[in-house]
């Protein structure tokens, strides 16, 4: 029985096709291991996004080629740099990108000299992530081209899964166990449109899954001016759809977004959010900021400082501008220096932290119901999964206790007690 060992990095759309990748090989022939040295076959899923992506990519490539086993890299950093990636490291057995997918069970069965391996399907999955949650990917591809963003040129132009086939594997991840998924995409809420007459849209796909009787829905990666006030409302209203969004801003300054080619204002972006926060006051917002993007200046800079201090996000990320290759920005001029992006990224995020902390403090008396995830050795205290926290892994925590003793994916309510810079902590309310 030959061993397989797979080390997926980069985003949960990754994640997925990594979950997929492992389905190819039938479990009564093939046993699926996390250690490299034990495998035959080794297979890194690559991200080829940003810089520190890149670097990653190769430098796992490398530590992967020191083990005997195979070796096949795949994935957007394969699809995007192939031709240099083959000059540059020998030692790979086989190379696929994302383009040759279609036949990616044939390449790794010619390299095992095996002819059992499946076609990639999105009904066939080995899910990766702890047994009761699920990702869920609606769609591939971006249309928008924002002038800092690679994936359009690596993961091609949007293009929408069939409403049926979408909701076929969310049964079949609810029969296997799976309560709570989340729905990602480059773009959700463009889901759609893509179709010839623009039908079914994202609104049709989410009734849908709401029918399903999950135990959470999460939507993740959401263009701000692509959120209707029926979403709004349709989410507000649903059974299972959690109020959690995950919307993206990139900056607070109307220049930076203009020349980031984003399609709405900062003033849309600050009703949109003022308006969630009416409909659903104890909705989580959680965004993601570019610092230093080319020709930002200190005011854009204090716009998108000012902004944080109005809207107040629960959880914000920042990442340092990351010029790449073959995007619009890469050739701007007024690129900024290394430390002034150091600089702005670090004010950011010092400021989030006490953003942070006060919009914890402010859901101390809060109940949330949620899912056990685990239990925390050191603190001697489980973790719940809730609408507060996405299970990316990069809200934080929520710490409860417990007099007896609880399984994973278990729901159970608790009250929060405790606020920290970026977990919670609470204890459980008896049913």
């Amino acid at each position: 029985m030959k061993k397989i060992c797979l080390v997926s990095l980069g985003c949960a759309k990754n994640l997925v096709d990594s979950e997929m990748i492992l389905a190819m090989f039938p479990l009564d022939r093939y046993a699926l291991v996390n250690k490299p040295a034990e495998a035959d076959l080794i297979i890194v899923n690559t991200c080829g996004f940003i810089g520190s992506a890149k670097k990653e990519a190769i430098d796992t490539i490398l530590e992967m080629a020191e083990y005997p086993a195979k070796l096949a890299a795949v994935g957007c950093f394969v699809e995007r740099n192939l031709d240099e990636l083959k000059k540059a490291i020998p030692e790979v057995d086989l190379w696929v990108p994302l383009r040759e997918y279609a036949t990616l069970h044939k390449k790794i069965g010619a390299l095992l000299g095996e002819d059992d391996l499946l076609p990639i399907s999105p009904l066939r999955r080995v899910i990766a992530t702890s047994a009761h949650t699920a990702y869920l990917r609606i769609s591939d591809g971006c249309d928008n081209f924002c002038s800092f963003c690679a994936i359009p040129y690596i993961r091609g132009r949007m293009h929408s899964r069939p409403l049926d086939e979408i909701v076929e594997e969310a049964k079949m991840l609810k029969a296997q166990g799976v309560k709570e998924i989340s729905l990602v995409s480059q773009d959700p809420m463009h889901y759609g449109k893509d179709f010839p007459h623009g039908t079914p849209r994202m609104s049709d796909l989410l009734r849908a899954l709401d029918d399903l009787g999950f135990f959470a829905i999460r939507l993740l990666y959401l263009y701000p001016e692509e959120i209707l006030d029926s979403d709004l409302e349709l989410i507000r209203d649903s059974h299972s759809i959690l109020p959690y969004f995950d919307v993206p801003i990139q900056s607070a300054a109307d220049p930076v977004l203009k020349s980031m080619n984003r399609h709405g204002t900062v003033e849309d972006m600050r009703q949109l959010f003022h308006k969630i926060r009416e409909m659903m006051p104890k909705a989580v917002l959680r965004t993601t900021l570019i610092s230093g993007f080319p020709g930002e200046t200190e005011e854009d800079h204090e716009a998108t400082l000012s902004f944080m201090q109005e809207i107040r996000f629960d959880h914000l990320g920042d990442f340092p501008y990351s010029r790449e290759e073959g995007t619009a920005a890469y050739g701007k001029k007024n690129q900024i220096p290394e430390a002034t992006k150091k600089a702005r990224h670090d004010e950011i995020m010092a400021l989030q932290r006490k953003i942070s902390y006060a919009q914890n403090e402010s859901r101390i008396g809060d109940t949330m119901g949620g899912i056990v995830i685990g239990h925390d050795e050191i603190r001697n205290k489980y973790l719940l999964r809730t609408y507060w926290n996405a299970p990316d892994g990069i809200d934080g925590n929520l710490y409860f206790a417990a007099s007896h003793p609880y399984q994973d994916g278990d729901i159970v309510t608790v009250k929060i007690t405790k606020a920290f810079p970026y977990d919670l902590e609470g204890e459980v309310v008896e049913q």
